[in-house]
């Protein structure tokens, strides 16, 4: 939900000679979504982006499909992914389609020797376990526990991590990421009913010009490859910005949640949404008031979308045996609910402290050779 920001030092018009102190040309580039329609920002470099002084061989990262059409609740336990050294090397993704790629990490080490530029998708990384510092041209943006870091597709960066204990659930969305229209007035200014507003939202801080030449390794992903590139100046080299287009979080902890005398639907919830997917989070809330309400949530069929949900933390009264990092999928065409004992037991409760990431997708979600190595087989039979 970017609003306008700048950092650094831009001239006073546009497209304008923007010289440094020995007389030369800053470099502007704009950087422009959607063609030239859409969310922009100018930015001001100390050499321009272009000097590439090398090519590597690219190398496939495309997730490998085991289960492309299927009609089963399915479970993974994604704290079930070893953690690896690498940042790019430890993304598993485990959940696909034509929308949106899902992955869980478990990266070890900051990103130190290279930087990385997904330049066809924007990336929302909730951040599970660890803090560090998101690295960017555009500014520096701290996370912890509950972030989302919304990062837009062309961003170059690097994660920084304070220690080797990280998890991280990652959505690659092959279209922009937005907060949701119903909260937004026809400016784009959150409205009052939103969950939650500006304020909440982090922007890039503590821009750092890197005026450096050199070999400056760049990862950049597109259409499943990773293709190697060498720079000649450093790509943080920015001097100063401004417009709509930069990373920035939101804290899940941030969420206002909305409830009501009955049990709401899962819409309240949203988050973000893409083109032909939506992203929820559910948070500590009161429940119900209504003197004969049922606080656990009715069965229902999802008839024109699959389910994703991710358990972050806390104690879910509509399931059994959930640990940190689960993921249960509820594909469309087939009910499900809460497991058997749970309406009755929740039946008087006052409050939930659960917090959870939802995605419903509108296409079907394809399961990877990743998914079914951390898959719980069985857990289409918890309901009898």
């Amino acid at each position: 939900m970017p609003v306008y920001h700048s950092l650094g030092a831009i001239p006073p018009k546009r497209h304008t000679q923007f010289r440094k102190p020995d007389g030369t040309l800053y470099a502007e580039e704009l950087v422009s979504t959607e063609g030239f329609s859409s969310l922009y920002s100018l930015v001001y470099h100390a050499y321009p982006p272009t000097i590439v002084k090398t090519l590597g061989e690219p190398y496939s990262v495309e997730p490998k499909i085991a289960r492309e059409k299927h009609l089963k609740h399915t479970s993974l336990i994604g704290f079930n992914v070893p953690p690896e050294d690498d940042y790019l090397q430890s993304r598993k993704p485990i959940l696909v389609n034509s929308d949106l790629h899902i992955s869980l990490a478990a990266p070890r080490q900051s990103m130190t020797d290279y930087f990385y530029k997904n330049s066809q998708a924007d990336e929302v990384v909730f951040i599970h376990e660890g803090t560090g510092t998101l690295k960017t041209g555009f500014g520096n943006i701290k996370f912890g526990y509950g972030d989302y870091l919304v990062i837009p597709r062309g961003t170059i960066y690097q994660m920084e991590f304070d220690g080797t204990a990280n998890r991280l659930f990652i959505i690659e969305s092959f279209s922009p990421i937005r907060a949701p229209k119903r909260y937004r007035n026809q400016y784009g200014q959150l409205m009052e009913h939103s969950p939650y507003c500006e304020r909440d939202i982090k922007r890039p801080a503590n821009l750092e010009t890197h005026d450096e030449h050199g070999d400056f390794k760049i990862l950049i992903k597109k259409q499943g490859l990773i293709y190697p590139y060498i720079y000649g100046t450093h790509p943080f080299d920015f001097i100063g910005w401004d417009g709509f287009h930069y990373p920035w979080a939101l804290s899940i902890h941030d969420f206002e949640p909305i409830t009501g005398r009955l049990h709401q639907p899962p819409p309240v919830h949203q988050t973000f949404e893409g083109n032909n997917f939506v992203i929820c989070s559910f948070v500590p809330r009161k429940f119900d008031y209504h003197p004969l309400s049922i606080p656990a949530p009715y069965n229902h069929s999802n008839v024109d979308s699959d389910e994703v949900l991710y358990y972050v933390d806390g104690d879910f009264m509509s399931r059994k045996s959930v640990v940190k990092g689960q993921i249960t999928l509820h594909p469309g065409g087939i009910p499900h609910g809460p497991h058997p004992g749970s309406v009755e037991k929740s039946i008087g409760k006052e409050s939930t402290d659960e917090l959870a990431v939802m995605i419903d997708p509108f296409r079907p979600l394809m399961l990877t050779e990743d998914a079914i190595k951390i898959e719980d087989e069985n857990y289409y039979k918890s309901w009898q």
